[in-house]
């Protein structure tokens, strides 16, 4: 340590670059309010029109209210198509330059990974919220939700689509090549995932794809938290331990795999900045 100055602790290393982050993109998702409008329009349309059309379909086929088995499923849409967009700011700052500046803190490249991972989930939690404001006075939310695991499926939803939006970031090679491979992998993940309709039933080979599907089990997650006294088929699919479990080791593989990824990547992009500056010198 150098003498005179303050000594800086590990802790406090780790944090800050957390906080600006997280507050950097916070504050450029309250600046795009056509996004949060966005965000909440979407699935209210689903609500109003997909389970109009779907309840009066299976009004007889399977009794129950539709609508309320849509809610965990649209939050979970909320949550996937948040963490995926904001994921999709490790692209353009690769782009604009302002990754180098990161690069040059004094910040393991891993922990940038994590910091954009909680981030992007935070800015999905946000959004999951503001749904859920919306929903609370129309009766969605009565009695028999169990706010602990609605909490819970929440975060562990939007770390799980976080997660998979940042594994997708740091294979993209520009903004074109990740909303290619963003829009090639959401659609399957988001209509496998027992969403809109019971996995109960499905193909077997479209079974087997719902349950190596990490989404389908924070979609069913929320589902435990919503819909205990519905019968099937519009109960949860898995068992709550199984959906906590899944979740959080796609968390800490994904972000694992993400992080050596962009570690690898950088130094890489680094030496090859290096070998032209040299080429031109």
């Amino acid at each position: 340590m150098i003498r005179g100055l303050p000594r800086i602790p590990v802790r406090g290393l780790m944090l800050r670059p957390l906080a600006a982050i997280m507050g950097r993109d916070l504050k450029r998702m309250a600046r795009e309010r056509g996004r949060l409008v966005s965000a909440l329009v979407r699935p209210l349309l689903w609500l109003v029109i997909i389970g109009s059309g779907f309840e009066a379909f299976l009004g007889q086929a399977a009794p129950g209210d539709y609508h309320a088995f849509l809610v965990p499923g649209l939050l979970g849409m909320v949550l996937l198509f948040g963490a995926m967009l904001a994921s999709l700011s490790l692209v353009y700052d690769k782009e604009s330059g302002v990754m180098r500046m990161l690069l040059a803190a004094p910040v393991a490249r891993g922990w940038i990974v994590v910091a954009r991972t909680l981030s992007s989930a935070a800015v999905a939690l946000v959004q999951s919220l503001m749904l859920v404001i919306v929903l609370l006075p129309l009766g969605y939310f009565g009695a028999g939700v169990s706010l602990p695991i609605l909490a819970l499926g929440l975060g562990a939803t939007g770390l799980t689509c976080a997660t998979l939006g940042m594994l997708i970031a740091v294979w993209a090679k520009g903004l074109e090549n990740f909303a290619v491979i963003m829009n090639f992998v959401i659609f399957p993940v988001f209509f496998l995932s027992g969403a809109l309709y019971p996995l109960e039933g499905l193909p077997s080979a479209l079974l087997a794809l719902s349950a190596v599907n990490p989404f389908s089990y924070g979609v069913d997650l929320l589902k435990h938290a919503m819909l205990t006294g519905m019968a099937q088929p519009f109960a949860p699919d898995f068992a709550l331990l199984t959906d906590v479990a899944v979740l959080a080791g796609f968390v800490v593989i994904g972000t694992a795999l993400a992080a050596l990824r962009f570690a690898t990547d950088s130094v890489r992009e680094g030496l090859a900045a290096l070998a032209s500056t040299r080429g031109t010198a």
